[in-house]
This record gives C-alpha cells, structure tokens and sequence, in this order.
C-alpha cells in the first residue's frame, strides 16, 4: 500500500488516539451503508464494543454489509432516521460512549428526485440524533458526518474552508449545508454548558473504496460495467472532485473522535477531511485510472444535455486545519486509492467469501501505515 512520507509526530498520532476505542461503545447510525460497514470494522479491530443503526442495506445481495458479514460482530438495529422514537431507542439500548452519524440520503440525484424524503432524513434526521444525545446518559461525543457539498460552491479552484458559508444549488448539497447549521445551532444551545457531550461536524470529500454498490456514483458505476463488459458511460469528465479512499477520511472522524471522547473542547467545530489538492482530479481521469488499474473495459462519453441536472463543476477541500488541530494528512495518494479499489473489485467478485478478509487486510496494512 502506497504511502507518503510525513512528518514523525504525524505518524505516531494516530495509533494513540485511535487506542481510546479499546472497550468503547459506538454507536454507528448508516451502519449498513458504505462507509458505515468499513467503519464498523474498524472499529471493532480496534476492539470497540459496536452497535449500529440504520435502514436495511439497500443493495440485497451485494451489499458490502451483506458481502462481509458485518452483522455478525456488532448489535444491529434496523430503523429509520426519521422516526424520533427509533432514534432514541436505539440510543438507549446502546448507552453509547460515542456516536458517529454517517446515515443519511447521500445522492445528489436522487435529492431532486426526493427532495422532502432528502430533507427529512439529512436534516430532521440530524436533529433527532442530536435530541436523543441530550438525554443519553454516558454520552461524550458525536461526530456528525456531513458533507464537502455542504459548502455555497462558487466554482472556485482554491479549496472550501471550514468557516466558509454553507448552501447548496441542489436539495442533497442544501441539505447538509442546513444539517451543520443544526449542529452549530445545538452545539451552543444544548451542548455548551460544563459536562456535556462535545459535538463537532466531518466534512470528506468523493469516497472510493471496494464494496460500494450504490447507483449513479462514478466508481461503482465503472465496476458494474466492468464486470459486465459494457462500456463505461462518463456524464460529466471534467468536473473535479476531491476523491479518496474510504480509508482516510474514515481515519479523521477516529481522530476527532478521540478528540472529543477526551474531553478536548476546541475540537468541537467543523473539520474537512480531504485529500491533498494534487488528487482533486477530473471525474474522465478518474475514470480512466481506474480503467487502467483494472486492465480492462472501455469508456464512452455521453453527450451533453442541456436539461441535465446541475451537478457542481469544481469542488475542493482546504484540509489545512486538520493537518496542524489533528495531525491529520492524507497516507494514500489517487493512484493508491484506485489501486486499492479494483483490486477489491476484482477479488471480491472472483470469490465473494473473500470480501470480508480483503477489508480485514487493507484495514490492518492502512494501519501499518500509520503506526
């Protein structure tokens, strides 16, 4: 695994920070989802005691949640966001130490499709998470996940900055710029007096990684034509987006995580989580990367459409406060990441039983990394 060289105090932050988890208890809404089942994993080799809450995984049998058996090692409740008494429920079975709010409505797409299904589930979804913590007994901290589209996009090339304005063109960005001023609107009416959990918000950028299968994104959507020998369509190559392995920004809510479990009041704000600006590349590169990675498939432009729903141009992450508040910076570059992700394609569909084992395997040696 591909690393970058990085300063020493850098390199042995995160193993320190990332053994608080030992014993801890998790709470993980989106559990079902992407990033949610990598992180459940995670967490549990770092020997957290893990429940989660969410919908049923959306994509059957191919579900990464499915594919690895995750269910099997944490305490699985299947509810809706937007069901307040769920919510609280699920907080209460729990009694969590910590919570990481990763569920949401996470396709621009589908938000002008559903956009009151969009806010209801990424903003009054947010707020019910963040009701039940005020009553949660044993509660330290919530890391609410949000988004890089969270920002106003003004198409500029230098990267968004947390103190930045929020907005959004689309019901999916509009969404999570309204969900971090939840947070924001919490944090210092519910959550400022001595004692109370800490809350700060997690902005990533594109996450790529091996076993998500969710529609209209552009990495599963290569690996599904890959793997059934049908063109790869590009809808939009030259719009740039700050991608990077699950892995990473995955490593940045830990961090601020552990932060926060600590007690550490100044990182109770918002956090961009991103990669180094060099790997903010268009998606037509991007896909052909990953085209070369894999050794096969074929890519196929399709043409424009002046009715085509507006979809940003340029979207870049400033992470520089991450780097000197967290020690965090990024460990893998664009060409590890894809690297990483078709070899998990690949293996992973040649032998489904071996889904599990390839996250095992590339979460321990991202572990080696850092360590």
């Amino acid at each position: 695994m591909a690393s970058r060289a990085g300063p020493l105090e850098d390199m042995v932050a995160a193993p320190v920070a990332l053994a608080s988890f030992r014993d801890a208890k998790v709470l993980i809404t989106g559990h079902t989802g992407f990033k949610g089942t990598w992180l459940a994993m995670w967490l549990r080799q770092l020997g957290a005691k893990v429940h989660g809450f969410a919908l049923p995984p959306e994509d059957g049998e191919t579900s990464l949640f499915r594919l690895v058996g995750a269910e099997n090692g944490l305490v699985s409740m299947i509810g809706d966001l937007r069901d307040r008494e769920a919510v609280s429920a699920a907080f209460e079975k729990c009694s969590p130490d910590i919570v990481f709010h990763l569920a949401a409505q996470s396709l621009v797409r589908r938000s002008y499709q559903q956009p009151v299904e969009t806010y209801a589930t990424n903003v009054m979804g947010t707020v019910h998470v963040l009701e039940a913590a005020r009553t949660s007994l044993n509660l330290k901290a919530v890391v609410v996940v949000t988004s890089d589209k969270c920002y106003r996009n003004l198409e500029h090339h230098e990267g968004y900055r947390e103190e930045d304005p929020m907005g959004g063109a689309d019901p999916y960005s509009s969404s999570k710029g309204c969900a971090e001023l939840v947070v924001d609107a919490y944090r210092r009416s519910f959550f400022s007096t001595e004692g109370a959990p800490l809350i700060a918000s997690a902005r990533a950028g594109n996450v790529i990684g091996g076993g998500d299968w969710c529609e209209d994104r552009l990495v599963p959507d290569i690996a599904r034509a890959i793997i059934n020998g049908t063109p790869v369509i590009i809808r939009n190559p030259g719009a740039i987006r700050p991608w990077q392995h699950v892995l990473e920004p995955l490593r940045g809510y830990l961090l601020l995580g552990a932060r926060l479990m600590d007690g550490d009041k100044e990182f109770a704000e918002g956090w961009n989580f991103g990669p180094d600006s060099g790997d903010a590349i268009p998606v037509g590169d991007l896909a052909k990367k990953m085209v070369a990675a894999w050794g096969k498939g074929t890519i196929a432009l399709q043409p424009p459409n002046s009715n085509a729903l507006h979809e940003a141009g340029i979207l870049m992450l400033n992470i520089e406060k991450a780097r000197s508040g967290l020690g965090y910076r990024p460990i893998l570059d664009i060409d590890a990441a894809i690297r990483l992700s078709t070899d998990w394609y690949s293996a992973a569909m040649d032998d489904p039983a071996r889904a599990a084992s390839l996250c095992a395997d590339q979460i321990h040696s991202y572990m080696e990394q850092i360590s």
